[in-house]
């Protein structure tokens, strides 16, 4: 059984990376606090400790990824996390985003359609630090959200969709805001939907980036 560590050699190495996305254009102090907090080596294989804090993406299951974490700070800079802000992710994927969204005072709930991604979750290894009441997973459909949950202040969308999730919208809270890579040819134009008070939409659209496809359905 794997023992969880985080010493100074990883928070020297987790410092060296916070400088790097803060010289590439991070400027939301609290992200780059919340990335400092949270050890991203318990969410990598532990033969990769050594190259965990670089500024790259890795594979994990089910032809999945972790993203770079230039990727996490730039969605979630644009996500204007608050603290309590009720935050819906799509695609848990090795649990890391969701973590630095809770890590920065979030109640994150979290939907994967990979069942093996998913009953990873019930080893959550920072269980203690983020129960339920911080951050909660699910095994599902993300185009579908949590209805039950409804509505959400801040929606998170962690793979490359194809199109604009139209029940996502309608689960955004008036105010909130949506952040999605969206498909375009073999990149995805980074978005930034903001839902006025009165339903109308506000998008902006930022870099490219790569992501894994937003696929329907749940995959056993």
């Amino acid at each position: 059984m794997r023992v969880y560590e985080d010493n100074y050699r990883h928070k020297g190495l987790r410092k060296k990376l916070i400088e790097s996305l803060r010289e590439k254009g991070i400027t939301d102090e609290h992200v780059l606090e919340a990335m400092n907090k949270v050890p991203r080596h318990y969410f990598l294989d532990s033969a990769l400790d050594d190259i965990a804090y670089e500024d790259r993406a890795f594979s994990i299951e089910e032809n999945q990824t972790i993203s770079q974490p230039y990727t996490v700070a730039f969605q979630t800079q644009l996500l204007k996390v608050k603290p309590n802000d009720k935050v819906l992710e799509i695609g848990t994927g090795s649990m890391y985003q969701g973590t630095v969204l809770a890590a920065m005072g979030a109640r994150v709930l979290s939907v994967e359609r990979h069942k093996k991604l998913y009953m990873k979750t019930k080893q959550f290894m920072l269980k203690k630090e983020y129960p339920e009441s911080k951050i909660k997973f699910f095994n599902g459909d993300g185009f579908n959200g949590l209805l039950q949950f409804e509505p959400f202040d801040k929606i998170i969308i962690t793979c490359g969709a194809p199109f604009i999730p139209p029940k996502l919208i309608e689960q955004l809270k008036p105010g909130g805001i949506m952040v999605i890579p969206l498909a375009e040819d073999v990149h995805h134009k980074m978005l930034r939907i903001t839902k006025n008070m009165d339903g109308t939409l506000v998008e902006e659209t930022f870099d490219d980036f790569s992501f894994v496809p937003m696929l329907p359905g749940i995959n056993k």
